[in-house]
């Protein structure tokens, strides 16, 4: 028993927006978002040495297959009953 309650007690909680949780089509949105921010997270750690070695065709496939995931969210939504 520690004198200071643990840290994800004090930690505020995360609350996603609806359209992120429940209303239709919200499992492609987050997938949509986790392909930007894992294609974001590359570009902007791509100058530091482990990331400088990979090939420039692997960053562009990650960045071609974003896009994609983000034409078919904006095109073909899922539509759920």
């Amino acid at each position: 028993m520690g004198l200071l309650p643990p840290i994800r007690d004090r930690l505020p909680r995360l609350v996603l927006p609806a359209a992120l949780t429940s209303l239709p089509g919200w499992r492609q949105r987050q997938r949509a978002l986790r392909v930007w921010a894992a294609a974001g997270l590359l570009m902007v750690l791509r100058p530091h040495l482990p990331l400088r070695l990979l090939p420039g065709w692997l960053v562009g496939a990650l960045l071609v297959w974003a896009l994609v995931e983000l034409l078919l969210w904006l095109w073909w939504p899922r539509r759920s009953a």
